[in-house]
């Protein structure tokens, strides 16, 4: 098949799989208020890829077949930046604001596969299963029916402590309850799948640290399913998208990716769908090792890069409306977000500047500017939206909606909401767009979604204090000190 259409990925998940919203079960995701429109933009999404515009940025072609660039297993310096120039492109369709794009996920398939061999390290005569093999075909099956992947990495916490020791709490988390002849049954939880209503399939793979112990290997392991897989059950928050006209909820009603918590009961998954198992120290390694969070780094970093952007149009667009964009202090406020955005750029440019091969023959983005990018957003991002509430101020409740244009009060709205440069109607829309970047539900999720997205800010920061070069930094302070 190669790329889809939007129809046949609507048709994909038109699959009777178990969705629970709002205290009830949904039978269609793709009709269901609060989901559907959700699906329909990213089914628009996928039939971008089919238009010439894009067709030779989007995607490659194999053996006469054309496939989504994020599959393509990068080769050359050229490539990874052909990859990077794809991400941005289906970045800016939602500005950044529809995070869970399928390129996300695809670029964590192809790094695995592509570094396959990892995952037969400690592989024995008596294994139920070629995880290596597992993955490559997986790999290929994936970009062949492309695939629109969601995933969960964390285990509900039960026992604090037991967290803390690097062990899970049975009562909850997901585990491996049972082996059988054609798979491992699975039971428990996991969090947070986003986009899991709207994605074929979801990758459970580790991601907290796991003690390398007998009683943690239930816990060690990867594999991929379904949606549609029995016994797998999506529990979804409330939505954020209320129905409203895209004048009213110009965000909101277009880009919601609902998250979902995920429930495995007795979940039967077949031997050739698992990739680790039993191997803790394996599993702590995988993302690392294989790279894939490098090039899943890379992915994020041009999907900010769009949404910063937007961030700072908004921002002028604002000022500009009220006239404000002549007072130094709010050109400062400004400049602040710009800084913003030509970091996130310029961290982008040089680990695609001094992309290299890795142990695997694949090539990849140099990690640190990546690894620094992921860092500061989550205390950046806060900072945009603080400045929109700053700059929006009272106006940002100051808007009336669609359909006051066209009641009784119209010549109301008309008349007291005008601005020095801009029309009513063009004011309230900029404004209610501010509102969903900044003040609704939809908008503070975003503000939550960047805070933790991949991880604690203070474990994030050890890490990369862990893996940063210091030696040769601390050489030059130890010469200075013995030329003394």
């Amino acid at each position: 098949m190669g790329i889809k259409t939007g129809e046949e990925y609507l048709d994909s998940i038109r699959d009777n799989r178990s969705v629970w919203m709002q205290g009830n079960k949904v039978e269609d995701v793709t009709t269901e208020p609060g989901l559907n429109r959700g699906a329909l933009t990213l089914a628009e999404f996928l039939d971008r890829q089919q238009n010439s515009q894009h067709l030779d940025s989007l995607t490659y072609e194999e053996n006469g077949e054309r496939f989504s660039t994020s599959f393509l297993i990068p080769k050359s310096a050229d490539d990874v930046r052909k990859r990077g120039a794809a991400y941005y492109e289906w970045a800016k369709w939602s500005n950044g604001m529809f995070g869970r794009t399928p390129d996300y996920k695809n670029a964590s398939v192809m790094a695995f596969s592509g570094a396959a061999g990892f995952l037969n390290e400690n592989h024995s005569a008596d294994s139920p299963a070629d995880f290596a093999e597992n993955m490559r075909s997986y790999y290929e099956e994936a970009r062949a029916n492309d695939y629109v992947l969601t995933h969960t990495l964390v285990n509900p916490q039960f026992n604090a402590q037991l967290a803390k020791e690097g062990l899970s709490s049975p009562e909850v988390a997901l585990r491996v309850v049972d082996e059988k002849p054609d798979g491992i049954v699975v039971n428990g939880a996991r969090l947070l799948a986003t986009l899991g209503p709207h994605a074929n399939e979801i990758e459970v793979f580790p991601s907290t640290l796991l003690r390398a112990s007998e009683e943690n290997t239930p816990y060690a392991f990867a594999f991929t399913i379904p949606i549609a897989t029995s016994g797998l059950r999506l529990i979804c928050r409330d939505t954020y998208d209320e129905g409203k006209s895209t004048f009213d909820a110009p965000l909101a009603s277009r880009f919601e990716e609902m998250d979902a918590v995920v429930i495995f009961d007795n979940v039967l998954v077949p031997w050739e769908r698992v990739f680790m198992y039993k191997d803790p120290l394996l599993c702590n390694r995988a993302f690392a090792e294989t790279n894939a969070v490098v090039h899943m780094m890379h992915q994020v970093a041009c999907g900010k890069l769009a949404k910063t952007e937007f961030i700072v149009g908004l921002l002028c667009a604002m000022a500009h409306a009220s006239g404000k964009d002549n007072d130094i202090n709010v050109k400062g406020q400004i400049a602040e977000a710009m800084w913003t955005a030509e970091i996130v750029r310029a961290l982008l440019f040089s680990a695609e500047a001094n992309a290299e091969e890795d142990q695997w023959g694949v090539w990849m983005p140099q990690r640190r500017p990546l690894d620094t990018s992921r860092n500061l957003f989550p205390k950046l991002y806060p900072k945009l939206i603080e400045a929109i509430h700053m700059l929006g101020s009272s106006s940002l409740m100051a808007t009336p909606c669609e359909a006051d244009f066209g009641n009784d009060i119209a010549a109301d709205v008309e008349r007291y909401f005008q601005l020095t440069n801009m029309e009513s109607r063009d004011r309230v829309a900029l404004f209610r767009l501010a509102h969903d970047v900044a003040v609704s539900g939809f908008g503070n999720r975003q503000v939550l979604y960047e805070r933790f997205f991949f991880g604690p800010q203070n474990v994030m920061a050890s890490i990369y204090y862990d893996l940063y070069d210091k030696d040769e930094m601390i050489g030059r302070v130890e010469d200075l000190l013995q030329s003394a």
